[in-house]
This record gives structure tokens, sequence and C-alpha cells, in this order.
């Protein structure tokens, strides 16, 4: 994949490397609770635990696992060389965990009232990627 070229000087995009064995073990349906303890550093299955609790009306497993996911990614990024800001490109499939994460924690800290997060959590998605918001949060995208 190519990287379009920055003209306004910013850093370069960070891209995450291939987690080919959390993709494995997610391929065709694996359980992520199996796999987020298999796998604690991946981002993915902790993102996927969030959006199943959100989906279910779970709202505080949902932050919790999407917390989890969420500093997981940090940490991720930061070794890829992502230095606090700058793109995180959604057309890169291994980002997709993280951007997923931070999502899921948007999603849950506006259930639980928690406005300040929400919001500041919509904004860095953002500033990840805009064509993540248009994926993820299709609503906040209007």
């Amino acid at each position: 994949m190519t990287s379009p070229t920055n003209l306004l000087g910013g850093p370069p995009p960070t891209h995450l490397p291939a987690a080919p064995a959390v993709d494995a073990a997610l391929a065709g349906g694996g359980d992520p609770r199996e796999v987020a303890a298999a796998h604690p550093s991946a981002s993915l299955p902790w993102a996927l635990l969030a959006e199943r609790a959100l989906d279910a009306g779970e709202a505080v497993a949902a932050y919790a696992y999407a917390r989890t996911g969420y500093h997981r990614g940090l940490d991720a990024l930061r070794r890829a060389g992502w230095r606090g800001h700058g793109p995180v490109p959604w057309a890169h499939e291994p980002n997709r965990g993280f951007l997923r994460a931070l999502a899921a924690l948007q999603r849950a800290a506006t259930a639980i009232g928690e406005e300040e997060e929400s919001t500041r959590c919509r904004q860095f998605l953002g500033d990840c990627d805009p064509a993540a918001v248009g994926q993820l949060l299709p609503d906040a995208a209007r």
C-alpha cells in the first residue's frame, strides 16, 4: 500500500504491523474472549468484545473492553513510530483494531453519560482518519 504524499509537512501516516496469529484465531468466528486472553496486546479482540457488549446493552463492560483495546492500540502505535498525533489510516487493515476500539470507547462513553470522554474520542477518531468516523460512527459523520 502506498501512502499519500503529505503536502502539509505533518507526520507521515502510521501503519501498524499485521497480526496474522490474531487474524487466524478470529477467522471463522473465533471467540474474541479466547483471542483476547491469548493475545492481550492486540486491540481487535478487545474492540470486538466492546462492540458485542454495546450490542447487548452492557455499556460498562463495553467501556472496559474498549478502554483496554484503546490503550493496547496506543502502545502499538508508539512502537510503530507514532508520536501522539498524525494520521492512522482506516484503509490500512491492521489499524482497524485500534480505530474500532476508539470508536467503541466513544459509543460506550456516550452510553454511560461521560460526554467529555465521548467528545474527546470522537475528535481523536476524526484526527486519526475522517474515513474511520464515517465507517464506525455514521451518525456522527452527518
